[in-house]
């Protein structure tokens, strides 16, 4: 059964999320600080990790951090609105990906069942996001069964989102992957390749429903 550690100091949140994630069937695992949260994962490693960034004792930053020491298991941040330097300082820690409270408990539940997909190696050569289709092998895409003509950067950008279905990546951590760390403070080189892949693989650029915008935080790629 697939173990769940929840981390949040309130009672109400850690209740509700403990007696939704049973239901749906997790085998589930509680904290109520971030010493409690390291404690009961190495106790019990957990398959992925629900944490929230503001605990009694110390940041869910830290306690990402400090558990990224020694695992690789899928850590879902929960932030307040506005707190976007917070979440980026998370996802940077090792976070994989984030919930704004208040939160549907479905699109949490959406989001863990892709960050547990995800931690699941795959050797598929093609990628099919809806009608976007990314193979691998040859480096080439279409959508909707039409070729799309990608210059190698596009193409690599494309590549790593679609890789990454569902998550979000911040603006440095893209930059760092495509271009190298000289470029990871470069957000404005990045929305000038984001809006030229919009152009060739989105129906409506204007209103994109495959490369969303986290605003002042990254991009995540979902499937249409």
């Amino acid at each position: 059964m697939t173990r769940i550690l929840v981390v949040d100091d309130e009672r109400q949140i850690l209740r509700a999320l403990q007696l939704k994630l049973r239901s749906e069937g997790y085998d589930v695992d509680t904290a109520a600080t971030g010493e409690e949260a390291l404690v009961a994962a190495a106790a019990r490693v957990p398959d992925a990790v629900i944490l929230d960034l503001v605990l009694p004792d110390r940041s869910g930053t830290e306690v990402c951090r400090e558990l990224r020491e020694w695992t690789a298991v899928p850590i879902l941040v929960l932030s307040a609105v506005g707190d976007e330097a917070e979440k980026i300082a998370a996802l940077d820690a090792g976070a994989d990906d984030y919930v704004t409270k208040p939160f549907s408990m479905d699109e949490l539940l959406a989001r863990l069942r892709a960050a547990l997909r995800r931690s699941q190696p795959s050797r598929e050569p093609v990628l099919e996001l809806g009608e976007l289709r990314l193979d691998l092998e040859k480096r080439l895409v279409t959508v909707a069964g039409s070729a799309v003509s990608l210059t190698p950067t596009e193409y690599d950008l494309l590549r790593l989102l679609a890789q990454n279905e569902g998550k979000l990546m911040t603006h440095p951590a893209i930059l760092r992957a495509v271009w190298g760390p000289a470029y990871r403070e470069e957000s404005n080189y990045l929305h000038v390749y984001v809006s030229h892949l919009r152009r060739k693989i989105e129906p409506d650029p204007a209103r994109p429903r495959y490369i969303l915008t986290e605003p002042g935080v990254g991009y995540r790629l979902v499937a249409s």
